[in-house]
């Protein structure tokens, strides 16, 4: 009896030790892997974020410049004095909006005008760049199957010997501050990311 008494007490002995080593291992494991879980999540709010804004600034631009496209172009001749009903529209429609849903426009004001473009700036209280507006109604691109998507800077593309459409192009550049660099670099990766979303959208004018 006593012996299997002994018995009894070193196999508990030796289970509770093995039980302390499972714990130890799983506190090892949990704080090797949390780094790397961490950066899965903050990596999935990010891109989702960063998805959110561009989608948000498609749907703005592509407002913007229906808009535009759909004013009288008879206010468009030169020298301009003022600046076109038309632009103001489309400018109007992409600052309402960014108000509209609690994003900053940074005070986003008339910056340059150059020919039928007009650049808008806004660089008050923005977390971290600038925003830009720019406004192109003597856009134009070639008629050509394919097509081709308008640049961030609304630069015509050369039509060459094509037909070219005349149109209105509408850009927008918004800053985005990214967490999963800082999270990533502090594992000794590098991450070059984007400091701004942009999208751009073009519209035939209709006058």
């Amino acid at each position: 009896m006593i012996g299997r008494a002994r018995l009894r007490n070193w196999l508990g002995t030796r289970a509770g030790s093995l039980s302390r080593d499972d714990r130890g291992a799983q506190i090892l494991e949990f704080a090797l892997s949390l780094p790397l879980l961490v950066l899965f999540v903050v990596g999935i709010f990010d891109f989702s974020g960063a998805y959110t804004l561009k989608q948000k600034l498609t749907n703005v631009v592509r407002d913007a410049a229906r808009d535009a496209a759909a004013d009288p172009a008879n206010d468009l001749k030169s020298p301009q004095t003022a600046v076109p009903i038309s632009v103001n529209d489309a400018f109007q429609v992409v600052d309402n909006y960014l108000i509209a849903n609690q994003m900053n426009d940074c005070g986003l004001a008339l910056s340059s005008s150059s020919g039928l473009t007009w650049t808008y700036v806004g660089n008050t209280g923005c977390p971290s760049g600038n925003v830009t507006l720019i406004i192109d109604r003597g856009y134009y691109f070639p008629l050509v199957a394919s097509g081709q998507p308008a640049s961030i800077t609304c630069t015509p593309v050369p039509a060459g010997a094509q037909v070219a459409v005349v149109s209105t192009c509408v850009s927008l550049q918004y800053p985005y501050q990214w967490r999963f660099g800082r999270v990533a670099s502090l594992l000794g990766s590098a991450s070059s990311l984007p400091t701004e979303i942009s999208a751009a959208a073009v519209q035939m004018n209709e006058n």
